[in-house]
């Protein structure tokens, strides 16, 4: 079973922070994950909420501040005095921290809330610049983004995101365009988990932090997980059986 490091190595570091990246940039896990939302200038930020009121010293909405007023904010002080002075990555640099590692990227969407007009197009281009189509995996909650991004890069790899126990997974991926299932991971113990694993498609699940439950995940098939602590889940893994 493969692990996805989520946010970076957010249960160590200051999630969706270019400290929580570089972490993860040396770790053997297979992928990692962030999320993209978009500056009132049009930039592309990294960072999980539509507002930054939780992990920043500043407040308001992403969409409502330029990306010069965001990198003046803190953004690593609030998980620890040791990163204190942090500042919001935008999408190329996160992607500058991975271009030559080799681990598999999930890029959330964070169209769910408020929509993000072009946002399918500059992260196409992005990955275009850095070579990464065949490295990426394009994710959101807001399913009509996913079928659009699928439309617009047919070739990249797209997955719907979903909280609830869903009935005929399979069919309505195919409905949507999207290649992968991302669940969270209670729904891997009720039939459609087992549907989902069946279908072939890959079947990743957020967020696993418990060794006991990612335990019992792999035992029944799931692909990968994603995990605030990449680092001790591969080690519980990958362990040693003597």
């Amino acid at each position: 079973m493969k692990i996805y490091a989520h946010r970076g190595s957010a249960g160590t570091h200051p999630e969706n922070t270019i400290a929580s990246f570089r972490a993860v940039a040396s770790l053997p896990v297979h992928g990692v994950e962030f999320d993209v939302h978009q500056t009132k200038d049009g930039e592309l930020v990294v960072i999980h909420d539509e507002s930054i009121d939780r992990t920043s010293n500043g407040h308001g909405y992403v969409k409502d501040k330029t990306l010069a007023e965001l990198k003046g904010y803190d953004f690593g002080g609030w998980f620890s005095t040791k990163f204190k002075g942090e500042k919001i990555p935008t999408l190329r640099e996160v992607l500058y921290v991975f271009k030559d590692t080799h681990h598999h990227l999930n890029i959330e969407l964070k169209s769910d809330v408020f929509p993000y007009v072009g946002m399918e197009d500059k992260v196409y281009q992005m990955l275009k610049d850095y070579r990464l189509e065949s490295r990426v995996v394009i994710s959101s909650f807001n399913h009509e983004m996913v079928r659009n991004f699928k439309m617009l890069a047919p070739q990249i790899e797209t997955a719907i995101l979903f909280m609830e126990v869903m009935i005929k997974p399979d069919e309505y991926a195919s409905i949507v365009g999207a290649d992968a299932l991302h669940a969270f991971f209670p729904t891997a113990f009720r039939a459609m988990g087992r549907e989902a694993i069946a279908s072939g498609r890959q079947f990743r699940v957020f967020t696993v932090n418990d060794e006991i439950y990612a335990n019992k995940l792999q035992e029944i098939g799931v692909d990968a997980i994603f995990t605030d602590f990449p680092e001790r889940m591969y080690q519980f893994l990958n362990r040693r059986i003597y």
